[in-house]
């Protein structure tokens, strides 16, 4: 396997890429609280008062260096609050077509995770390092990434993100097996 440079130019084009193959028609309203960009780059966040912190970094990195569009929904502040209000919302977003992808934060990951993945439609990872996060798209074709703010460090959390971003999905014998959790969600 070929190691490509991952710019954020190359960001913006697999984004907009895989985007467009997941969203057949346009949201029928605009991401709450969107700040800037297309919106066939809106990537929904969100995050507990565990999270807050990274997600606030995280939201001015995806802005700032990846010139993407952030849909922030929420916490505001470190004011204790419940993770699963937070990861359902983004979960939902995505699930709905509002937003390409999401990235939920609480303080190991596992909680958000667990919630986002009840949405239908929504397949989250828990990634902790560059790896599993690239594979989560790769082979899973995960839509929602997890991350624990206390798992990993602002550098790291922004080498995973860039990387799952970039990522695309490879289809063939993992289509197959996507396919096969998709139709679970109908039983």
């Amino acid at each position: 396997m070929s190691k490509e440079r991952i710019t954020p130019e190359r960001i913006k084009e697999v984004v907009a890429q895989v985007l467009g193959e997941v969203t057949s028609e346009p949201a029928q309203q605009p991401a709450p609280r969107a700040t800037s960009g297309p919106a066939s780059l809106v990537v929904a966040i969100g995050a507990d008062h565990g999270g807050f912190q990274l997600k606030e970094s995280l939201k001015r990195y995806l802005e700032e260096e990846l010139s993407m569009t952030v849909s922030d929904l929420g916490t505001q502040s470190e004011e204790s609050v419940d993770y699963p209000d937070f990861a359902l919302a983004v979960a939902r977003a995505v699930a709905s077509g509002e937003v390409g992808r999401g990235i939920v934060i609480d303080t190991m990951g596992i909680g958000s995770s667990i919630a986002a993945n009840k949405v239908k439609g929504v397949r989250a990872a828990l990634c902790h390092d560059v790896a599993t996060a690239r594979n989560s798209r790769a082979h899973n074709d995960a839509n929602v990434l997890a991350l624990g703010s206390r798992v990993v460090n602002v550098g790291h959390a922004r080498r995973i993100v860039r990387e799952w971003l970039a990522a695309s999905f490879e289809g063939g014998r993992h289509a197959r097996r996507v396919q096969k959790i998709t139709d679970s969600e109908r039983t």
